[in-house]
């Protein structure tokens, strides 16, 4: 099953396409979530602050992992928008023969470090058990989240966002179902969520390639094709270099966040931690529509077509603002209700919520800005230009340190809680002016292209 994304109404074709990849985040989302619901009914608020302490190391790991991963398959985007299939089944061996020098090295890197960045975080002594037990077994199990990555990615580079949804909501209901074996049953805490996660990544992992040898044999490599090819190997660490940058930049920010709000006690940290599955959750259209642009510029890109470009832009905005506005009325009304999902009492609810609204409120005013961060670093990196999408994040990390480091002089719960508004607004800012230093260039490759033609 492939979409041509090359032509027909775009608005239609990105709300198509954006759907299955919405409900599989929020798949995605829902079962991290309960994760956390089930870790913080089951094993006690001390373990449910270790998780959210742990998640932004988990976001530079596994978005640095991904970030390259993903990037490797723009070029694959851009092969079948081009037609081009002897370099679109090579550009696929080429990422999955990368992709395992990246596991490699990223798996013993984090292994080896986990203990002296955990206690750079200013991780509290009361939850840093709990905390390595869970973030060493997903530093193990990164080929599985790569290996997601890398199939779901290529799916959806030739325009299938269909198949790694059903696939990732069986795995949804598989990490779910591990997560009460694991926890409630074997009692195994937070290393039993943290396997429950891995075990059902590496699932969706070895159907996603199983699909695409079965069913779209077509794209699957030939013998000839399972070695790395210098042009090949140049194009896709070309983008997947930045594109895991930026991840690796942005997290380093979240976690300076992090280690902000870890000195405000466990108790801050377990109110940030369910607020931010709460946003997380509501927010999923947002990377939902920044994976349909990177699949829609890559095809674009590759058939020549600026028009499609720019005209794909303005739609994505138009419905991003719209959702935007929904995201953020949902996100400040179902605070409250949902805080009662992730503690036992109401006594309990009403001791964490006064952390939990000041970082909501704040978010909330600027959904906006991170809907275009997603909309333009993606049509860029589609396009193949990395460098600026990795400089949005370099903006993203000088705003977070700033208001995380004034959090930390000035003891201030507030500052830390505006970290992520505050890298949306700037980075938004920023990568919306990129673009437009970046769409000229664009039209005058396509001009000379024409012009050889």
């Amino acid at each position: 099953m492939k979409s041509d994304m090359t032509k027909g109404a775009i608005a239609p074709i990105l709300i198509k396409f954006m759907l299955p990849l919405f409900i599989g985040n929020l798949f995605q989302q829902f079962y991290n979530m309960v994760d956390t619901l089930i870790v913080g009914r089951y094993v006690g608020t001390d373990a449910l602050a270790a998780v959210g302490a742990t998640g932004t190391i988990m976001f530079l790991i596994l978005g640095f992992a991904n970030g390259l991963a993903t990037g490797f398959t723009v070029l694959t985007s851009q092969s079948y928008g081009a037609h081009d299939d002897r370099r679109l089944r090579h550009s696929i061996a080429n990422a999955v023969i990368l992709a395992v020098i990246v596991t490699l090295i990223t798996t013993m890197v984090s292994v080896i470090s986990m203990k002296s960045i955990l206690r750079m975080m200013n991780t509290p002594d009361d939850i840093f058990d709990y905390a390595y037990s869970y973030i060493i077994t997903i530093s193990y199990g990164i080929c599985a989240s790569v290996f997601y990555n890398l199939g779901a990615s290529i799916l959806r580079a030739v325009g299938n966002s269909k198949v790694p949804l059903y696939f990732l909501i069986f795995s949804a209901c598989l990490n779910v179902g591990l997560d009460f074996v694991c926890i409630v049953g074997f009692d195994l805490k937070t290393f039993g969520a943290a396997l429950a996660t891995v075990v059902s990544q590496g699932i969706s992992a070895v159907l996603c390639f199983v699909y695409i040898y079965k069913k779209q044999r077509s794209m699957w490599p030939e013998r000839s094709d399972w070695h790395l090819e210098a042009r090949d190997t140049s194009h896709q660490l070309r983008v997947g270099v930045p594109m895991a940058l930026q991840f690796a930049i942005t997290a380093s920010g979240t976690m300076i966040m992090q280690a902000a709000i870890n000195l405000f006690g466990s108790t801050a940290v377990a109110s940030f931690t369910a607020a931010s599955k709460i946003q997380g959750l509501i927010t999923q259209g947002m990377p939902s529509m920044g994976q349909t642009i990177a699949a829609y510029a890559g095809q674009n890109f590759g058939a020549g077509r600026y028009d499609r470009l720019k005209d794909g832009i303005k739609n994505s905005m138009i419905i991003m603002t719209v959702y935007s506005v929904v995201a953020a009325v949902l996100s400040l009304s179902l605070l409250e209700p949902a805080m009662h999902l992730f503690f036992d009492s109401a006594q309990d609810v009403a001791v964490h919520l006064p952390w939990a609204i000041p970082y909501i409120r704040f978010c909330a005013m600027c959904y906006i800005p991170l809907s275009a961060i997603f909309i333009f670093r993606n049509m860029m990196q589609g396009c193949g230009f990395g460098f600026l999408p990795m400089m949005g994040g370099v903006v993203e990390l000088v705003s977070r340190a700033v208001m995380a480091v004034l959090s930390m002089k000035l003891m201030i719960y507030e500052l830390a809680s505006a970290c992520d508004p505050a890298a949306w607004l700037t980075t938004g800012i920023f990568t919306f002016v990129a673009w437009l230093y970046v769409a000229p260039k664009i039209e005058k490759m396509f001009v000379v292209r024409q012009s050889v033609k």
